[in-house]
C-alpha cells in the first residue's frame, strides 16, 4: 500500500495522529448497529457483533470500521438527537455477555425476547428496547455486583458526565418520559433540595442506570480490542448537537441557547431549509469552563473509537439557528447563521478544532457537506482532518456541472458513493439522477413572479405532487427551456443552473464512469449490480485517503440484495416517523460471511484501488 504521497499529512496539527495510523489509503463501510444482527443477537444488533463486522471487514479487504452514533436515544431512536452525548444505548447490550454478576437462567426468557422480536424483518421494532431494560433491571436486581472494584472505578472515572445522567434517566422515569422541561420547576432548575430527595428516594435506579453504562463501556472495550486483532480499526460518529430533551442540556441550560434551534439553510436538496430543533451551544459559557462539556466528551469516547467523525463540522465555524418561537412550516428558511459576524467564524472554528486535536488521541474526520465556508475548509486542510467527497455531489457545479475525475478529489478527504442521510446508488439512479427537487422550482418561480403549476406541466414528466420533478424528454436544451419560461437569458439564472444540473446527470455520470455510450440506449435507465461497482470502483481510484462506503451500497453487488436496495433507506432528512433508523439488513452476519462472491468482489476493487 502506497503511503507516501499522503505522507504530507505527518507535518500538519493532526501529524502526531496520522503516524499512529498510517498515511496508506484505507478503505472501509458505515454501518448502523441497529441494522446488523447474529445469531446470538436479540432484537436488534449488540455490541458483540461489532466483532462480527470487524472479521467481515478483514475478509473484504477494509481496515476501517465506522459505526453510527450509539448514544442512548431514549425512546425516540434518532440517534442523532441523543438524550446523552456520553451514554451508550443500553438497548445495544449483549444479555448473553454481561460482566460480573451471578450467571442467571435466562435460557427460556431469551427466548421468548427472540420469538416476539424476530430478526427476519426488514425493520427493527424498538419494543424491544423496553423489554430489554425490563430483564436486565431483574438481573441487576438478583445478580448483579454492585461493589466490584471495577464498577466502582468506572464510577469514579466518569464523574464528570454519570451521575447528571443517571439523575436524569431517574427523573425520566417518574415523570412517564416527559421532556425536563414539563418536570416540576424544583427538579427543573435542578434546586439541591429536589436533588437530593430524588437520590435518595430512587438510589437503586440511579445505581442501575450507572451499572448499564458500566456493562455497555465493558463490552464495548473488548469488541474494540478484538477488532484490532483483527487489523481493523474503529470509527464513532459523534454527534456535533445534543437533543434539547438531554441530560446535558438539563444539568448545564448555561452551555445552551434554549431560545434557538440548530439547522441548516436552504440548499440544493432542501429548498426551505432544515430545523432540526437541537439548541445550539454558548460556546461563551463553555470556554468560561475551560471547555470541559467538549474535553470530557472526547475523552470518553476514545476508549471505543480510533477516529471519530465529527458531524456537521461546519456548525464549529457557525451554526444555522431559528428562532424556537417561529411556526414550523417554515422549517430552516427564516434563519440567521450563529456568529452573525462572518468575520468571526474562521478564528472560532480554529479555536475549537484544535482544543479537539488536542484533547483526544483520536483522529479527527469531518462531515463537511451542505453550504460550507471558504474558511471551514481551509482550516480542515490546514490541520489535516480528512472532509468527505460525496461522488455524485463532486462536480464542476456552475461551469461545466461534469463530475470531477477521481484525481481531482481532495487527497485530505473520505470518498463516499452515498451517506446514511442520502438515497443508496441504486435508487439514487432510478429516481433522483436527473431530477429537480420540486420545492427548489417551487421557490424560483415564486422569485421569478411565474405559475408554478402550469410551468410544472409544460417541463416535466410527472405533473401530480412529486417531491421530486424529472424534465420532458423534449426539453433538450437550454433555448426550448427559456422559450417554455418566456424569460431572458439574464433573468432566468436559476432556472438554467437547476437544468444544467439535473437534465443532463445521468449521461454526464455515465461518460464519468466511462463506459460505452450507443445512440439507441446512451445510459441504461435502471441500476444493476455491475453498474454498482463500477460506482465504487471509481470512488475507490479517487485520491482521497480513505475510502468508506455506506454498508447497503456494498450489499448492491450482490443481486438479490440489489434488488432490496430500497428498503434499506436509513434517514430521510426533514422528516419524523417509524420509516427513520429502523432498516436491517436482509441476512444474519453469519450469512454475510458465507457471501463469497460478495466478499471476494469488495476484496478486488480495493486491492486495485491500492487499498486495505
Amino acid at each position: 500500500m502506497d503511503s507516501s504521497r499522503y505522507d504530507f499529512l505527518l507535518n500538519t496539527r493532526t501529524g502526531a495522529k496520522w503516524k499512529n495510523l498510517g498515511t496508506g489509503r484505507r478503505a472501509g463501510v458505515a454501518v448502523p448497529l441497529f441494522s446488523v444482527y447474529s445469531e446470538n443477537s436479540v432484537g436488534i444488533g449488540e455490541i458483540p457483533d461489532i466483532a462480527l463486522l470487524a472479521d467481515w471487514c478483514c475478509k473484504a479487504g477494509m481496515s476501517l470500521l465506522q459505526l453510527l452514533p450509539l448514544n442512548d436515544a431514549g425512546f425516540r431512536f434518532t440517534p442523532y438527537d441523543a438524550e446523552s452525548s456520553f451514554a451508550l444505548d443500553p438497548v445495544y447490550l449483549s444479555l448473553e455477555n454481561l460482566a460480573e454478576i451471578k450467571k442467571p437462567a435466562m435460557a427460556r426468557k431469551l427466548a421468548r425476547l427472540r420469538k416476539d422480536f424476530p430478526l427476519n424483518t426488514l425493520k427493527v421494532n424498538y419494543g424491544i428496547k423496553s423489554r430489554k431494560l425490563v430483564l436486565l433491571r431483574e438481573i441487576f436486581d438478583k445478580h448483579a455486583d454492585v461493589k466490584s472494584a471495577g464498577f466502582e472505578r468506572f464510577k469514579r472515572e466518569q464523574a464528570f458526565w454519570l451521575p447528571d445522567y443517571a439523575l436524569f434517566k431517574a427523573a425520566k422515569s417518574v415523570y412517564t418520559n416527559r421532556s425536563w422541561e414539563d418536570w416540576d420547576e424544583p427538579l427543573r432548575l435542578r434546586q439541591s433540595a429536589a436533588l437530593a430527595a430524588l437520590a435518595k428516594k430512587h438510589a437503586r435506579t440511579i445505581l442501575f442506570q450507572e451499572w448499564l453504562q458500566y456493562q455497555l463501556f465493558l463490552q464495548f472495550t473488548e469488541a474494540r480490542r478484538k477488532a484490532h486483532a483483527k487489523g481493523v480499526w474503529l470509527m464513532g460518529d459523534l454527534p456535533f448537537l445534543v437533543s434539547r430533551d438531554s441530560a446535558e442540556v438539563w444539568a448545564h441550560p448555561e452551555y445552551f441557547k434554549l431560545e434557538l434551534a440548530s439547522g441548516a439553510p436552504p440548499d440544493l436538496y432542501f429548498a426551505l431549509g432544515q430545523r432540526w430543533g437541537m439548541p445550539p451551544y454558548r460556546w461563551e459559557a463553555i470556554a468560561a469552563k475551560g471547555y470541559d462539556y467538549v474535553v470530557q466528551k472526547l475523552r470518553y469516547a476514545e476508549n471505543f473509537y480510533d477516529l471519530y467523525r465529527i458531524d456537521h463540522v461546519v456548525g464549529i465555524f457557525r451554526v444555522w439557528t431559528v428562532p424556537v418561537s417561529e411556526p414550523a412550516e417554515y422549517h430552516g428558511s427564516r434563519g440567521v447563521f450563529d456568529p452573525a459576524d462572518e468575520s468571526l467564524w474562521e478564528a472560532q472554528g480554529r479555536r475549537l478544532l484544535g482544543l479537539m486535536i488536542d484533547s483526544t488521541s483520536m483522529m479527527p474526520c469531518a462531515e463537511d457537506l451542505g453550504v460550507v465556508p471558504d474558511c471551514a475548509v481551509r482550516v480542515l486542510r490546514e490541520f489535516g482532518i480528512p472532509g468527505m467527497d460525496v461522488q455524485r455531489w463532486t462536480r464542476d457545479w456552475g461551469q461545466s456541472y461534469e463530475f470531477k475525475a477521481p484525481q481531482a478529489y481532495r487527497p485530505i478527504s473520505i470518498a463516499l458513493v452515498t451517506t446514511h442521510d442520502m438515497a443508496s446508488f441504486k435508487v439514487w439512479w432510478e429516481r433522483e439522477a436527473g431530477t429537480v427537487d420540486a420545492e427548489r422550482f417551487k421557490k424560483a418561480c415564486v422569485e421569478a413572479h411565474l405559475n408554478f403549476d402550469e410551468l410544472r406541466r409544460r417541463l416535466f414528466e410527472n405533473e401530480t405532487a412529486a417531491a421530486r420533478l424529472r424534465w420532458r424528454r423534449d426539453i433538450s436544451d437550454a433555448g426550448r427551456l427559456l422559450a417554455v419560461l418566456g424569460l431572458p437569458q439574464d433573468k432566468a439564472w436559476a432556472f438554467l443552473d437547476l437544468y444544467k444540473a439535473s437534465f443532463p446527470e445521468k449521461a454526464q455520470f455515465w461518460n464519468f464512469l466511462h463506459a460505452p455510450m450507443t445512440s439507441a440506449q446512451p445510459y441504461p435507465e435502471m441500476s444493476s449490480p455491475e453498474l454498482v461497482r463500477t460506482a465504487l470502483e471509481k470512488v475507490n481510484a479517487a485520491e482521497s485517503v480513505f475510502s468508506v462506503q455506506f454498508f447497503s451500497d456494498l450489499l448492491c453487488l450482490h443481486p438479490p440484495y440489489h434488488a432490496m436496495a430500497e428498503a434499506f433507506k436509513v434517514n430521510q432528512p426533514g422528516t419524523f416517523g417509524d420509516h427513520n433508523w429502523a432498516a436491517r439488513m436482509p441476512c444474519g452476519l453469519e450469512a454475510l460471511r458465507t457471501r463469497r462472491t460478495l466478499k471476494t468482489a469488495l476484496k478486488k476493487i480495493h486491492a486495485d484501488a491500492g487499498r486495505i
